[in-house]
């Protein structure tokens, strides 16, 4: 079986780590890497929190990174209190035994798109895209060797969930959003209006815990810490599972649906900071940048995550 090559940007984050662990319980995907960068906890945190979930999983083999620790040009923000004061608040969890790689995130981005054939590795974006921004401006000869970058970011009819109009991982760094949206590599966006729909409903919940294995009982406990947060701000009946959406995707592409259109960041107006204006109904001439998704079968996606997980 020809393996898809992967390398995973990501802030864990408990949705960053179901992401992870659905990536590593997949043998159709081979995982090159974790680099790390600061956006839901800062990015001592998101390394750490990195390499613990490698650990729950069995693979500390797994190259981790650690990468930008503040955005492009702008002071960082951080989300605490959606995730907890470690990123991973609702189990307590061993501290990682392996040790970070001794390269920066950006230099392995670079180096191994270098090294890879054109077209053999996909990017997948959990966070803010400070170090794939970092990567594409340091070494614009990677952007035509990306195969594309599947992404959890933006959103169209939800609009925002940091601020009236962005969504927490483009607004954290507006700037690297837009060097990435114009790099023209291919895009596969996971915005709001997909993974709100993604819901972590009690009893997809206990499945995870039925699992009664470690990483069933985290994952639980995970989803258990910071849904209460979502469901109160939403009135939803769970929170929603964002970035396992983009490892769902590489997985099983028949799950989602969109539509090709042109993105554009905003990144001027105080106002609007950070909103992913998405031609959803291609009003303007400006040409298509990326496949941005727009609905999902959330069944389908539950389904398959509990049963990867089982592997584990």
């Amino acid at each position: 079986m020809s393996r898809r090559k992967i390398i995973i940007d990501t802030d864990p984050g408990q949705d960053d780590a179901v992401a992870i662990l659905l990536a590593l319980a997949s043998p159709e995907l081979e995982v090159l890497g974790l680099t790390c960068v600061a956006g839901n906890v800062a990015l001592e945190l998101t390394a750490k929190n990195a390499r613990v979930v490698c650990e729950l999983a069995g693979r500390p083999d797994v190259a981790v990174f650690a990468g930008a620790e503040a955005p492009l040009s702008r002071p960082l923000k951080t989300a605490e209190h959606v995730h907890g004061r470690t990123g991973l608040d609702g189990i307590a969890l061993p501290e990682p035994a392996m040790a970070l790689r001794d390269r920066h995130a950006v230099d392995f981005l670079i180096e191994t798109l270098r090294a890879e054939p054109p077209g053999a590795v996909t990017l997948c974006t959990l966070g803010p895209l400070t170090n794939i921004a970092l990567a594409l401006t340091r070494a614009p000869d990677i952007a035509p060797r990306i195969a594309e970058i599947v992404m959890m970011g933006g959103a169209y009819f939800e609009v925002g969930n940091i601020t009236p109009a962005a969504e927490f991982n483009i607004h954290v760094d507006p700037e690297a959003a837009a060097t990435v949206f114009r790099a023209g590599v291919p895009k596969v966006v996971m915005p709001l209006d997909v993974t709100h729909k993604v819901l972590t409903t009690r009893p997809r919940v206990e499945a995870f815990r039925a699992l009664g294995t470690p990483v069933g009982h985290a994952v639980a406990s995970w989803t258990d810490f910071f849904e209460r947060f979502d469901m109160a701000k939403y009135g939803s009946a769970g929170a929603p599972l964002h970035d396992p959406c983009v490892i769902a995707y590489l997985l099983a592409p028949g799950l989602f649906s969109g539509r090709h259109v042109n993105v554009e960041i905003e990144v001027d107006s105080p106002l609007t900071l950070g909103m992913s204006v998405a031609d959803w109904w291609r009003v303007t001439d400006r040409a298509p940048n990326a496949m941005f998704m727009g609905d999902v079968d959330a069944e389908g996606v539950f389904a398959l995550l509990t049963e990867r997980l089982a592997r584990l």
